[in-house]
Order: structure tokens, then sequence, then C-alpha cells
């Protein structure tokens, strides 16, 4: 809560943060859940995005996700039983593992797109084109190289 001077407590930042991230991600989930996706969780689908269209190895998905190598293989585990990806020989060297997304998984992919693209004009909506735009660029600033 701001005070007299408009000057705001520094614990409500990641506060507020997360708080738009939950809002982002609950209204997303519930809207994929409703598209037929049902089992995805946020986890699930940065996962998702991760191993992409070409594919990629658990040490590959660990790294983008910025997660340990194990939790990586959790979610990769999770969303095969689901039925959104594969696993197979990487033809690059045959003692990997590569991780391919199914038709489910690119399904999954293109409409957490469009989600997400409705989920953002949402926003546009209720801050304006200009302050949102204005928002992700000062959040690319702020947030950490290559994430």
């Amino acid at each position: 809560m701001a005070d007299d001077t408009g000057h705001t407590a520094g614990y409500e930042l990641p506060l507020l943060l997360f708080a738009g991230f939950r809002s982002l991600m609950d209204q997303s989930c519930a809207e994929l859940a409703r598209l037929g996706h049902p089992g995805i969780r946020p986890l699930y689908g940065f996962a998702l995005r991760a191993i992409g269209p070409g594919g990629a190895t658990a040490a590959g998905i660990a790294r983008r996700l910025g997660v340990s190598h194990q939790a990586a293989a959790k979610a990769v585990g999770r969303l095969e039983s689901l039925g959104y990806v594969e696993r197979t020989a990487d033809p690059a060297d045959a003692r990997r593992k590569l991780v391919l997304l199914t038709p489910r998984g690119l399904d999954a992919l293109d409409r957490s797109t469009a989600v997400f693209e409705q989920a953002r004009a949402g926003w546009a909506s209720a801050l304006g084109a200009e302050r949102l735009h204005a928002l992700e660029s000062d959040l690319r600033t702020m947030a950490p190289p290559g994430r």
C-alpha cells in the first residue's frame, strides 16, 4: 500500500508480480482446460514451450527453464503420461533421449499461444497498449539475460 508520498513498500513488488502472474496463469489454465487440455499446469506449459516444435533434451529443457535436471525430468514424465510428449533416441547422439511434442502437445502449444494472446489483449485493454508495452519492456530490462 502506498504512503502519502506514493512510495510503496519494497515487499509489495514481488507480491504484485506474483499476483499478476497467478491471475494470468489461472485464467490461461482454465481456458486451456475448456479447450480440451485439463491436465496443463503452468510448469507443464513452460516445459512445452521449452521443448518447442523441434524437440529438446532433458538437459536443454532444464537449462531453458532454469530448473534442475530432476525437476525437468519430472515435468517431462508427467507430460509423457498425459500424452503431450514422447521420448526417442537423439539422432545426433544415441546415448541421449530427445523429447518431442506429440500431436496433442503441438495442439496444446498452439492453443496456449492463442490463449496468451487473448490474455495479453485483456491486459492491454485494462492498462492501455502503451502502458503494457512499457511494462513488458521494463520487465525485460530487469529479467536475467536469456530468460
